[in-house]
């Protein structure tokens, strides 16, 4: 495998506060908002990115949930790894006339974030539904789904993956493409 560091350290650290101040300019005080990380990785952009606006003077406590969303996929029934083990959900507020703003560390298919607004949907029904995401790999599409806020925008093929690592968890902030070598 060619692996190719496309994002890491202090930029890391760049991409999530340019992201942060994106929402503050869409969002103002996040009186109307909510923020909502996916299941399971994307909630380490949630976090990180509730945690980085907390730092701005003047922001209240914005209203962030974590979302599980493995029995929404329409491939869960597919699966071979035989038994899911689903994440928690853990959301105590509902979403009935407010802004959310989803989040996931990677957009690829699509398919994720479909699974997300059906979910989303037993917590009401809400104004606007938005996407942020760390990476867009874009022509990868089976959904016609886009992000509203990108850290950064990959061009790979079906073949390649993309890894993010986290600090909280990985022990440091890394974006990778991996690619398969040919002989």
């Amino acid at each position: 495998m060619k692996r190719s560091i496309l994002l890491e350290g202090q930029k890391f650290q760049i991409t999530i506060q340019r992201l942060c101040h994106q929402l503050i300019e869409n969002h103002g005080d996040f009186s109307d908002s909510v923020i909502v990380g996916i299941q399971p990785r994307g909630i380490y952009l949630g976090r990180r990115i509730v945690e980085e606006l907390q730092q701005i003077p003047g922001l209240p406590n914005i209203a962030y949930g974590e979302l599980d969303i493995t029995f929404f996929r329409d491939d869960f029934r597919r699966k071979d790894s035989g038994l899911l083990v689903p994440s928690s959900t853990n959301m105590d507020f509902i979403v009935e006339g407010k802004k959310v703003i989803l989040m996931d560390d990677v957009l690829w298919t699509g398919r994720t974030i479909r699974a997300a607004m059906d979910a989303l949907q037993a917590f009401g029904r809400p104004e606007k539904i938005e996407l942020l995401v760390l990476v867009d790999r874009r022509f990868s599409r089976q959904l016609p789904i886009e992000p509203d806020y990108i850290g950064i925008q990959v061009d790979s093929i079906d073949s390649q993956r993309v890894i993010v690592s986290w600090n909280e968890v990985d022990s440091y902030d890394r974006i990778e493409l991996l690619t398969e070598r040919n002989n």
